[in-house]
């Protein structure tokens, strides 16, 4: 079965600091990485390739990420908006690399998007088909100016989450109590004028709220999970998955274990102590799903490797091709095939080509 993953952090492993060439097995990057200790994860990713192609997760929504809020680079710290954005250009780079030598492919308007669900979806035996992807930015800080917002489009970017954690500079982060600081509003019109797609995660209560009044155009929540199972202003609340359901939004189910399960204190509390299991991700997917009263909104974006490793994973997880537990979990609960393929796959497949339908 395809699954398409919402949120990944590609580029920010291949670069600095993680150095990470994810051509390579999950199990080869660990062992090259034995005995760092330079920042988190090290050791521990769970993300690359062959294991993305071993699942079949061939189609994913694909991060450049610089932040200028406090906080550790290269995901922030940045000292200037210009600093932010040649990050991301390196990022962008990268990804280039990638399809150069075709282990990527990037996708801008329908057509592709198109041929990219074929390719996947088709009975032909491929080794190497190529990881195909959506770019997307994660906080806002390194869009220089909103009239440099145009610039990205053309160079593929199609969805945004104007915050992350802090005090950004289009928005607040989940962490966060305020509105949309000066230029928020300006981004989010120009974003709809544009024809981007919104990522709300990341965003406080207010920004979520004030962001929905403003912004017209198709939204998504590529990872994030459910306040009512796991009490943290990081998740959303039931008030706010039905304004998401209402909005025709996608939300993506997140496997960091401290948005899993209440009580995670990052850095102290590990998989094995709390007997975390994959399973509980099924846990918010069917709270979604009962929101909405169907299947149809529910999807897969697991973050894996987004600053952490197996350390803060569920325990029966090792790598990205774990996720075929999903559909059996769902499965032995009651859903049904169309309904476990909506989920891993098929509501975002809804999702992109409705939002990209005039491209």
């Amino acid at each position: 079965m395809l699954t398409f993953d919402c949120h990944l952090d590609l580029s920010i492993n291949a670069l600095s600091p993680y150095n990470r060439d994810l051509r390579q097995p999950v199990h080869t990057l660990r062992h090259r990485e034995q005995g760092m200790t330079d920042i988190k994860g090290r050791a521990a990713g769970t993300v690359a390739f062959p294991e993305m192609r071993k699942a079949n997760v061939g189609l994913c929504v694909a991060t450049q990420i610089a932040g200028c809020m406090k906080g550790p680079p290269p995901f922030a710290g940045w000292a200037s908006p210009e600093q932010a954005w040649a990050e991301t250009q390196a990022q962008l780079a990268w990804y280039q690399a990638m399809e150069e030598c075709g282990e990527m492919r990037q996708l801008r308007n329908l057509k592709q998007f198109n041929e990219a669900v074929e390719l996947w979806t088709s009975d032909k035996t491929d080794a190497k088909k190529p990881i195909c992807y959506l770019l997307s930015l994660e906080g806002a800080d390194s869009i220089r100016s909103v009239g440099h917002l145009e610039k990205h489009w053309e160079q593929g970017l199609r969805a945004i989450g104007p915050a992350h954690y802090g005090v950004c500079r289009y928005a607040m982060g989940h962490d966060m109590i305020g509105r949309l600081p000066p230029g928020g509003r300006e981004l989010l019109q120009e974003m709809d004028r544009l024809g981007m797609i919104l990522d709300v995660t990341h965003l406080s209560d207010d920004c979520f709220w004030q962001a929905l009044e403003i912004f017209s155009g198709p939204v998504w929540a590529s990872h994030s999970n459910c306040r009512a199972l796991v009490p943290d202003v990081r998740q959303f609340s039931d008030e706010q998955i039905r304004m998401l359901i209402q909005r025709g939004a996608v939300i993506g189910a997140a496997l960091d274990a401290w948005m899993m399960t209440p009580g995670w204190i990052r850095g102290k509390t590990t998989p094995r102590e709390t007997g975390l299991k994959v399973e509980v991700i099924c846990d918010h997917i069917d709270h979604v799903c009962q929101l909405a009263g169907n299947s149809h909104h529910s999807c897969i974006g697991t973050d894996l490797d987004g600053g952490f490793g197996i350390e803060q994973t569920p325990m029966d997880l090792d790598t990205i091709a774990d996720l075929t537990r999903i559909p059996l979990i769902l499965a032995k609960r009651g859903y049904k095939p169309h309904q476990v393929e909506n989920i891993m796959s098929g509501n975002l497949i809804r999702f992109v080509r409705k939002a990209w339908e005039k491209m």
